[in-house]
């Protein structure tokens, strides 16, 4: 089998030109990512979604950032609002857990009816005071053992719904104080403290089939940003334990500075397996696909590896699961 494009690459539309159509078979990324520019109805979404694998002629996946609140990219009418994960673990109090383990197997329901098999989550960055309110609500707490708790049900209820999650952003963003779309933050904290608290949900959680980089410099590890970094790719790998599938953050975030050519493959030689290119002309995706080429042999083993864990859905009822929930977020 040949390898897979070292990419997941996005779309411009609801459905694929021609020209991107063309791109995608001679690039064969390994997956895609959807926007909400690229969302309508649930028949456009799925036809989307088979003329993206019908390009690579494989059952390649298809992700999306569906954590709720601001970050979600389905939406009412057609699909479920959510609060945002801060929120909802709050509401939830005492039963959180349960909660979120019913939210995003719901979640993962919706996704894998539309043909999406993957979400980027759980987000198991620790909130703290200073935390930028760009990620703040996007958290699930403010200590590392409930953060820890709460990513693992996310994960099993994405799992069993059929969907791969992609735990992000490695080894930890809490500490930014700056928006990564628009700016490099730095976290100076010294690595012991990391350890304990930051980098702790990751290595909880380390036997998930994804991971995603953060766009943030570790002032004590290294004086580039860790999607750039071989010290903080190898924490990743040998502190926290992570030996599967390492994909950027979009490489498109102004946190990076350089060309992409330089980027990409900075980002593949610090030991990431995958790059994340969104939001791009087409002429900015092919050169990112130029410069990343074939995963490596390790990457590809990663990679199926993690489509490995992507099962059927078990069966649920949905009603009583909404209800349930409901019980749960009234019963504070």
């Amino acid at each position: 089998m040949a390898r897979f494009g070292a990419t997941i690459l996005d779309a411009d539309g609801l459905r694929l030109s021609a020209e991107e159509k063309a791109f995608f078979r001679d690039a064969n990324p390994f997956g895609f990512i959807l926007f909400a520019r690229n969302i309508d109805t649930a028949d456009q979404v799925r036809a989307l979604c088979d003329e993206m694998r019908s390009c690579v002629g494989r059952d390649a996946p298809i992700t999306i950032d569906q954590e709720g609140g601001r970050v979600q990219r389905l939406r009412a009418p057609f699909w479920t609002e959510w609060m945002p994960p801060l929120d909802f673990v709050q509401a939830a109090g005492p039963d959180a857990a349960e909660a979120i383990y019913i939210r995003y197997r719901l979640i993962a329901a919706e996704l894998r009816d539309l043909g999406i098999d993957s979400n980027c989550a759980p987000m198991v960055d620790i909130a703290g005071a200073q935390t930028h309110d760009f990620l703040r609500n996007r958290c699930y707490g403010t200590d590392a053992d409930a953060v820890s708790r709460l990513g693992r049900a996310v994960a099993e209820g994405l799992l069993a719904g059929g969907v791969l999650p992609v735990v992000k952003h490695m080894p930890g963003h809490g500490r930014a104080t700056l928006d990564s779309h628009y700016d490099l933050p730095h976290v100076s904290a010294a690595p012991a403290e990391l350890h304990d608290t930051d980098f702790a949900p990751f290595r909880a959680l380390n036997d998930l089939p994804m991971g995603m980089t953060a766009h943030l410099v570790y002032d004590a590890i290294d004086d580039r940003p860790a999607t750039l970094s071989p010290r903080v790719v190898q924490v990743i790998r040998e502190e926290i334990g992570f030996d599967n599938l390492i994909m950027t953050d979009d490489l498109g975030m102004k946190a990076l500075q350089g060309s992409l050519r330089d980027l990409t493959r900075g980002a593949l030689d610090a030991g990431c397996d995958v790059i994340l290119h969104c939001n791009a002309p087409l002429a900015e995706r092919a050169e990112v696909a130029e410069a990343a080429g074939e995963m490596s042999f390790a990457g590809q083993t990663r990679a199926l590896r993690a489509l490995n864990d992507r099962v059927a859905p078990d069966d649920i009822d949905i009603p009583a699961l909404h209800a349930q929930l409901e019980t749960l977020l009234n019963r504070v």
